[in-house]
């Protein structure tokens, strides 16, 4: 490909922006946004105070030269690029929902942990620019959540369900967004409001198992990336949903797949089941 030919390419291409480019997750959205061809990296932003400021963001990938920069401000690059991709931390996120709804440009985040406030703050942001947001990007775990809904209509509250997450050592908040997602697509296809229902592990003389309650538990150690699994316990019978993801990459790549679909879309809150045509 000729010079020319190969700037009028990335010219097209969706400009992305990644939000904690040294981190584990950063490193391969940086990856995932390179080997997509609708797609190329344009910013790379971490803390401020990183020793990684002013480093190539993709040798930091080890993915080879980039000539993007590590920044330590969004501000600084969020009139370079399309879309910004954030898998960080909830304090870090609410500041850069407001900074690309001021800026308009689209987001999909992937971090997990909202409070309440931050919550609002992504709802009112998503009136101005076009947010996916979802607890996990991967195909498989979306596809789960499909069948967990169909499951729980079919059993209703005659089964019992218990939700029972694993991750690796380092994660800081538990139980898992995903597993959020899965007892929510429970609850909302049996009429429940997951916060009346949730039970958080058990200790002690804990008495019956309450009716149309739902078990959440969650497992820390090693370097499990990442396993679900929801059973549906009846009477006479067990039926086992799970999903298990083997390389993070299925979540880079899912994100930067998400990127190229929010990049199309109207100002507004979508998921990742959006972006599969899951919820037509």
């Amino acid at each position: 490909m000729s010079q020319q030919a190969e700037k009028k390419e990335q010219d097209q291409a969706i400009k992305i922006g990644v939000i904690g480019a040294g981190g584990r997750m950063g490193r391969m959205l940086i990856e995932a946004v390179q080997d997509n061809a609708q797609t190329t990296l344009n910013a790379a932003i971490e803390r401020q105070g990183s020793s990684l400021v002013g480093a190539d963001a993709g040798e930091v990938a080890a993915i080879g030269h980039l000539d993007v920069q590590i920044v330590d401000d969004l501000k600084l690059v969020i009139n370079d690029i399309d879309v910004l991709i954030d898998f960080s931390l909830p304090d870090a996120t609410e500041q850069n929902m407001q900074v690309c709804a001021a800026n308009g440009v689209a987001m999909v985040i992937g971090t997990t942990g909202f409070n309440e406030q931050q919550e609002q703050v992504l709802t009112e942001a998503s009136k101005q620019i076009a947010i996916v947001y979802a607890g996990n990007y991967s195909t498989g775990v979306n596809l789960s959540l499909k069948l967990l809904g169909m499951a729980a209509k079919a059993f209703g509250t005659d089964a019992d369900v218990e939700v029972i997450e694993a991750h690796h050592k380092h994660k800081i908040d538990a139980p898992s967004g995903t597993a959020y997602m899965m007892a929510e697509a429970v609850a909302e296809a049996r009429g429940q409001n997951l916060k009346d229902v949730a039970v958080y592990g058990r200790e002690g003389q804990t008495g019956e198992r309450a009716a149309g309650t739902i078990g959440i538990h969650a497992i820390r150690g090693g370097e499990i990336i990442g396993d679900h699994t929801v059973m549906f316990i009846a009477d006479g019978e067990v039926v086992e949903i799970t999903h298990r993801a083997r390389a993070r990459m299925t979540f880079a790549a899912g994100a930067v797949r998400a990127a190229t679909w929010v990049i199309e879309q109207s100002n507004g809150q979508y998921n990742m089941q959006d972006v599969l045509g899951l919820n037509d």
